[in-house]
């Protein structure tokens, strides 16, 4: 089982849409979790990579909704929607599918986020893009979505 990842790791795609997984991100990877990996479309133009266990776990997730509501199907549709698996070839490096390099916009230049259990892919133009548009007050909405966990636990404020 994979642990919580974390980072941010610049990478350089090829001419034929590869790029090497980066040795830091690699050894947070559980051993089973090192070589095989799923990627899709991410919510915001980028592309999300998973290691193989968690595609699995999230699959069961979204497999249990009730697909005869429209809305269930529909997100259904779009989430598997340009999934791929992956694996390391023998120099350590993935291979993108050229529809999801175009939906990503993804050039010359990626950066890897990696957090909880999974990998956003992002073009590094548009990852710096969406820093620059960082909320003017992070901390309000901080309280906004984290206030609100500490409320449904009952726990005090830090």
């Amino acid at each position: 089982m994979t642990k919580q990842l974390l980072g941010e790791f610049e990478c350089k795609i090829d001419a034929k849409g590869r790029f090497m997984l980066p040795s830091g991100l690699k050894k947070q990877l559980g051993a089973s979790d090192q070589e095989r990996f799923v990627i899709n479309r991410g919510f915001e133009n980028n592309l999300t990579l998973y290691p193989e266990s968690e595609w699995l776990k999230i699959s069961r997730e979204v497999n249990t909704l009730n697909l005869y509501n429209k809305k269930n199907r529909e997100f259904v549709r779009y989430f598997f929607r340009g999934a791929s698996e992956l694996r390391l070839d023998s120099a350590g490096r993935l291979l993108l599918p050229k529809p999801l390099i175009e939906y990503g916009g993804i050039g010359r230049e990626i950066v890897l986020f990696a957090y909880g259990q999974r990998i956003e892919l992002w073009a590094k133009e548009a990852y710096e893009g969406m820093l620059a548009s960082e909320p003017d007050d992070f901390s309000a909405l901080a309280e906004e979505v984290m206030g609100k966990i500490n409320q449904e636990s009952g726990g005090d404020d830090a």
